[in-house]
């Protein structure tokens, strides 16, 4: 369809692999791997030297090869030698502990109307549901803050099969990729959803931002189960639309315009901002809040959304139904669906649906869906020239590091500047040699910590490789790295990251400005 490679035409130039290919692997998984991530108990973070793990030891060079593979660098071009974005550039990366990998990332500017987006996808019963979130959430967040004239305009060029100017310039890892077949049925969606708000809308509206991306999110997670529901002629995207609505995600999205700064979150990933104050040091200041148990108000919203006959059992043991640990997410069709529903749509699906115990299995109690949303809560934040970077991770990062860490990690790296904090070692019992130790290693940590060419990987590092000290063990990252594939999962989930780093001249400016 040209006009559709058209407007996909600023996605990067990267291998895009065929349906065989496919990193998601081609099978809806089985209960046994539904469970671990998001639906059942991940232990909590443990790091005993066990006879296990000393078998497994990976020289510096292999440590860094590994965690420096998914890594990737962002600079906000300068014009005429200035920088005159309120972005100078970010850093992300990802360290699997599923295989493959579930999470997913995405960053893009916005080129019909001004900011730049990034996200984070955390998925759960398989990576499809993620995958498709980082190809199509920003595209309906672009969409849905368009003026009504240029959405008329986008209409009125498709009508005559006219060239269209991309609406997204997309900055993403050679790893980080586009499934092809799917590129039509995800453009005809997005096009119904333009045609619908051009209906809604009147000459000379310009959206708002926050209600552009309550209304992006809705529409898409509307949209993936009415793929799934409608099906395919084409065997594999039938399959395909049905893997998504199935497996799940959770989304945390930021949208950065100048001084503004907005977080919509659907789920339990988190962004972080650091703050850089006065005496140099940096103190942590949250922009999201986690969909879980532990969210009071979270637990209020969904008793009140289910009849008291349901109270007991629409959260048991932390985890919806006693199932999902994240209580917002896209796709998790069998928590919104209607039993009927999904009996329908299972018989008249693929054959390997048949095959699978996870497509059968109803959740316990299952009443009066739908008891999963993904809509998100939105956060504005008014940026000051003391906010000096944005810290978006999925909660395999924020399960390792309290969030004050990582912004003192992170805001060390960026300056440059090790703040020295007092050496405790907490409950633990340390002779004057060993306390030597402690202090001669962390001497050595200063003149270190900052090989690393990308704030993320170095940020990872520690996440994987900390000890109880609060410094970052080579032996203990080695072990950590080296786990195989059925036991990296029992020790740590996939984490994810992206590190958007702030320009305070530009921002102070625009503040003046205004």
């Amino acid at each position: 369809m040209p006009v559709m490679s058209q407007l996909f035409r600023g996605l990067p130039r990267v291998k895009v692999l065929s349906s065989h290919l496919l990193p998601c692997q081609p099978q809806l998984v089985s209960s046994a791997s539904w469970r671990p991530n998001h639906m059942s108990h991940t232990p909590s973070r443990c790091y005993q030297t066990t006879s296990t793990l000393h078998s497994y030891i990976l020289t510096p060079p292999q440590v860094n090869s590994i965690l420096k593979a998914n890594e990737y660098s962002f600079k906000v071009p300068e014009f005429d030698g200035k920088n005159v974005s309120s972005v100078m550039g970010f850093d992300s990366n990802q360290l699997p502990a599923n295989a493959p990998i579930e999470d997913r990332r995405s960053a893009a500017t916005c080129l019909q109307t001004r900011g730049m987006l990034l996200g984070v996808f955390d998925g759960h019963a398989g990576c499809a549901c993620a995958q498709a979130l980082s190809e199509r959430l920003f595209y309906y967040i672009a969409v849905s803050m368009l003026p009504h004239d240029t959405l008329c305009e986008l209409e009125a060029a498709v009508e005559a099969g006219r060239a269209l100017s991309p609406i997204l310039q997309w900055q993403k890892h050679p790893n980080d990729y586009f499934s092809r077949e799917a590129q039509t049925l995800y453009f005809n969606s997005l096009r119904t959803y333009w045609q619908e708000l051009i209906d809604l809308t009147n000459p000379g509206d310009v959206p708002d931002t926050r209600e552009a991306l309550m209304n992006a999110f809705k529409r898409l997670d509307n949209d993936i189960s009415l793929e799934a529901q409608v099906g395919d002629p084409n065997a594999f995207l039938h399959y395909w639309v049905l893997r998504v609505a199935f497996s799940g995600a959770t989304a945390c999205v930021a949208h950065v315009d100048g001084a503004d700064l907005y977080i919509a979150n659907a789920g339990d990933a988190r962004a972080v901002l650091g703050v850089q104050e006065e005496d140099g040091s940096f103190t942590a200041h949250t922009l999201s809040n986690d969909h879980c148990a532990q969210n009071e108000d979270e637990v209020a919203r969904i008793r009140e959304e289910h009849p008291p006959s349901e109270r007991k059992t629409v959260i048991r043991q932390d985890r919806l139904l006693g199932l999902l640990m994240p209580f917002r997410a896209f796709g998790d069709v069998k928590f919104k669906w209607s039993i009927e529903l999904q009996k329908r749509v299972l018989e008249s699906g693929p054959d390997q649906l048949h095959e699978n115990e996870h497509t059968k299995f109803i959740p316990p109690n299952y009443h009066t869906p739908p008891y999963l949303t993904a809509e998100p809560e939105i956060t504005y934040h008014r940026l000051r020239p003391q906010d000096r970077f944005l810290v978006i991770g999925s909660d395999g990062l924020w399960e390792t590091l309290h969030r004050q860490e990582v912004v003192r990690i992170v805001g060390e790296y960026l300056t440059g500047v090790h703040q020295q904090q007092p050496l405790t070692v907490g409950g633990y019992k340390v002779t004057l040699g060993q306390m030597q130790g402690l202090l001669e290693e962390r001497k050595a940590r200063v003149s270190s910590d900052f090989e690393d060419q990308n704030a993320a990987t170095h940020l990872m590092r520690h996440a994987v490789g900390n000890n109880e000290f609060g410094t970052v063990d080579h032996e203990r990252l080695s072990k950590m790295l080296s786990l195989p594939e059925e036991l990296a999962r029992m020790y740590r989930d996939d984490i994810t990251i992206i590190i958007s780093q702030f320009n305070p001249h530009v921002i102070g400016a625009r503040r003046h400005e205004e």
